[in-house]
């Protein structure tokens, strides 16, 4: 299926797609590349967004972002199982608002996931980056999810969608929630969005999300990952150079979209 008249900004209708055209992002930032590769969910495309739009082999080199992996050690330590561990990382984001900078004048938003932990940070997208990252070095899937008002800009929200248990199910990482179905298994946004009954179980905080799947009346999904390169031996087919730990889109903008990190 051809998704381009689906992709992007200009594939989401009312107030927001003013809002996403007029960007305030730099040109090449990581919330404009990953909003411009973001793909409406809907009746049309749910089909594909739910089978072979995001690659199900986690990619990620052991040991290429030790500080991420040593988040997980900790925060993981015990947890036993998938769900438990996907808790413990919404729980853990969710706290990444906790000395966050509020002077509008002095946010950063943006950079690799490591910086985000380091400086805090409670815009979502950001939010959901770690998350994303997090989920992904620890094995599973894991994908940014766009939720939207479409009459009121800036009253949207981004979450994740991770893989397990052979089906999507959606997180709030900036409210600690795991999103379940009335069986407990993970419910998707589609699910969420198409049926009023899912719960949001796990919601630590016990803070009501300020945007859910359930009420969102338009989603739209970006894969979280980067472009690869290989140079090759052109006789023998070996590896000269790669940039396996690396997703740079855009050099100028020194932020990447890519679970490996900073392209060397």
């Amino acid at each position: 299926m051809d998704l381009a008249d689906f992709t992007g900004a200009g594939a989401i209708d009312g107030a927001y797609r003013v809002m996403m055209e007029h960007d305030a992002h730099a040109p090449g930032s990581v919330d404009r590349v990953l909003a411009a590769g973001m793909v409406k969910l809907c009746s049309e495309t749910a089909e594909v967004l739910y089978s072979s739009f995001t690659p199900l082999e986690v990619r990620y080199a052991g040991r290429s972002r030790p500080r991420i992996e040593a988040i997980l050690d900790s925060i993981c330590s015990r947890a036993f199982d998938v769900e438990q561990r996907l808790e413990a990382i919404a729980e853990f984001t969710m706290g990444l608002g906790d000395g966050a900078e509020q002077c509008l004048d002095a946010i950063r938003i943006g950079g690799t996931e490591e910086e985000i932990v380091e400086r805090r940070s409670d815009w979502c997208t950001d939010v959901a980056r770690v998350a994303c990252v997090l989920s992904q070095v620890d094995g599973y899937p894991c994908r940014l999810a766009y939720l939207f008002d479409l009459d009121h800009a800036y009253s949207g929200h981004v979450i994740v969608e991770a893989h397990r248990s052979g089906r999507w199910g959606a997180l709030d990482p900036s409210t600690g929630t795991v999103f379940r179905a009335a069986d407990g298994l993970p419910a998707s946004i589609w699910e969420s969005m198409r049926e009023s009954g899912s719960e949001e179980g796990q919601n630590r905080s016990m803070k009501t999300p300020c945007f859910t799947p359930v009420c969102s009346r338009a989603a739209g999904i970006a894969n979280y990952d980067g472009t690869y390169l290989y140079a090759l031996d052109a006789r023998t087919g070996a590896v000269k150079w790669h940039n396996s730990t690396s997703g740079h889109l855009d050099r100028q903008a020194n932020t990447g979209v890519s679970v490996q990190g900073h392209l060397l």
